[in-house]
Parts: structure tokens; C-alpha cells; sequence
């Protein structure tokens, strides 16, 4: 699934413009990044998120 239409939920692998990350949290409305090797940060724009893979496709992939 790689879509911008789908807002990401916590668990999912999304791209913030170039970078992939995962997303850790979602307070107050605002969603929340970590990538490796980064600390967490805050999403520029939630809207323009994409989608990657769910939490729950990657379980299956038995990767988490």
C-alpha cells in the first residue's frame, strides 16, 4: 500500500519527502517520527505523509 489518500497510523512506515521513517506517535493531532539514527521529531506536514507499509503488513511479512 503506498498511498497519500490514507492517513498513517502509529506502527506504520511512512516518507516525510525523502526520508522513510516509522511513525511512534500521534499527540494532540500531531504525528511523531523516529527514523534510525535520529532522534524523534515531529511531522512537518501530516497531509503530506505517505504511506509505505502498515503496521500490520509488515507483521505479516513476519518483519516486526
Amino acid at each position: 500500500m503506498t498511498t497519500a489518500d490514507v492517513l498513517p497510523e502509529v506502527g506504520d512506515e511512512v516518507m516525510e519527502g525523502q526520508v522513510r521513517a516509522i511513525v511512534t506517535d500521534i499527540r494532540g493531532g500531531e504525528y511523531w517520527l523516529r527514523a534510525p539514527g535520529r532522534e524523534e521529531w515531529p511531522a512537518q506536514d501530516s497531509k503530506r505523509l505517505t504511506v509505505r507499509r502498515t503496521r500490520a503488513e509488515m507483521i505479516a511479512a513476519g518483519e516486526l
